[in-house]
């Protein structure tokens, strides 16, 4: 049986890669974009399958609006794709209000909005899958993205959350943790701090250093499978790695934070105070 998937931030990047992977299989998306023009040569090869949703997550009111005309559509959503956000680079002191206020917006409050749209659908139907994806930055951290980190450390939180309220209700979460892949998040989709201090100059040397390398950054068409498996499978995972840096680094980031626990483990219990 087909399934219904509304995807946001389906204009590039993984959200365009996963919406014709799930059309060219027969399911039905709705894709949304804050420019559906991005979207006409989908429209084109897949017809009626697909429907185009202008939408900006930044606004809750337009949100719940667009939710509402994929429910009258297609008359149910069986899985969301939480995909729209954007990465913000610089320090977190070069940061500016507007610009932490705008990568928390879209981030963390976009993905809060598509949630609480979504979730009144799903319990009427008591079935539905919400997947979030988050980044393997919201299990650690790299300088020059403080903003970006700690939007994703909320959107875990979040979506752990709602995972735990749900579940009796038939509705499941994911948390999708990429490393960086070779889409446009870090080239024209990214967001620079516009002031520079020198002091950190060492730090973004280092950082752009890191990125250098090709291999680092994950290949997007080989995530089309394993996407496919998590919607078809009866029991998804909570969470799930992509890319070969992301095991690597958040393997060693546990491996470390367990054996800090246990070394720490009296002051710990002595912190109880009983």
């Amino acid at each position: 049986m087909s399934k219904i998937v509304f995807i946001t931030g389906a204009s590039k990047g993984f959200g365009k890669i996963w919406a014709e992977a799930l059309l060219k299989r027969g399911d039905k998306v709705a894709a949304s974009a804050r420019n559906i023009s991005a979207l006409a040569d989908l429209k084109s090869a897949y017809g009626d399958s697909i429907l185009e949703v202008k939408l900006d997550v930044n606004s809750r009111e337009d949100v719940f609006s667009a939710v509402k005309k994929i429910k009258d559509h297609f008359g149910r959503i069986d899985v969301v794709i939480n995909n729209a956000g954007f990465g913000l680079f610089g320090t977190t002191e070069e940061t500016s209000e507007q610009q932490a206020r705008d990568q928390m917006e879209t981030n963390f409050f976009g993905s809060l909005w598509v949630a609480q749209a979504v979730l009144p659908i799903m319990r009427e139907q008591k079935s539905g899958h919400i997947i979030q994806v988050s980044s393997f930055l919201g299990l650690t951290t790299l300088p020059l993205l403080g903003l970006y980190n700690a939007s994703k450390f909320a959107v875990e939180g979040l979506i752990e959350t709602i995972g735990s309220e749900t579940a009796h209700l038939g509705i499941k979460t994911t948390l999708i943790e990429p490393n960086g892949f070779a889409t446009d998040w870090a080239g024209a989709s990214a967001v620079q701090t516009s002031s520079e201090i020198t002091d950190y100059n060492p730090v973004r040397a280092a950082f752009a250093e890191s990125g250098d390398n090709p291999d680092t950054w994950g290949k997007p068409e080989a995530t089309v499978e394993p996407v496919l498996n998590i919607i078809d499978s009866e029991n998804p995972p909570k969470r799930i790695l992509f890319g070969r840096i992301a095991y690597q680094v958040i393997n060693d980031v546990y491996t470390k934070r367990l054996e800090d626990i246990q070394n720490w483990k009296q002051v710990s219990i002595a912190a109880h105070g009983h």
